[in-house]
């Protein structure tokens, strides 16, 4: 028989690991990239971004809808502010990037060009798309 011995790991710095900078390269896109994103999309920390991602996910909810009973709204509050209001819903819904991409791809317009736009202005062009589209 044999016999094995299980020792537990010992950390020899109780202070966490050090970064050797002489190794490596500097890569400045990265951080380039990471100033260039919006405030709430910044994670110093994998724990942060998870705890981002989980809350989302917590709070997002999924629903079928006709596209022409979307009605688009821009606020005079918020000149660069697009919100949805969908049907039997209490309050609007604010598009994320990705989603404004999606509908804006639906009524067959250049999102790159609407996110340039006014928001009311290109609330009318998709507020237009949305009531004309008959793809569905």
């Amino acid at each position: 028989m044999t016999h094995m011995e299980i020792l537990a790991p010992s950390r020899t710095t109780p202070n966490g690991y050090k970064v050797d900078v002489s190794r490596g390269q500097r890569i400045g896109r990265v951080s380039s990239e990471w100033f260039n994103r919006p405030a709430d999309e910044r994670y110093l920390s994998l724990t942060d971004l998870h705890n981002s991602v989980k809350r989302r996910s917590e709070r997002s909810k999924t629903r079928i809808v006709e596209s022409e009973a979307i009605r688009v709204e821009a606020s005079r509050d918020n000149p660069e502010r697009l919100t949805l209001m969908l049907p039997n819903a209490h309050t609007t819904v604010a598009p994320t990037h990705w989603s404004f991409g999606q509908l804006a791809s639906l009524v067959g317009a250049p999102a790159t060009y609407l996110r340039q736009l006014p928001a009311a202005l290109a609330g009318i062009n998709l507020q237009y798309g949305l009531s004309t589209h008959r793809a569905e």
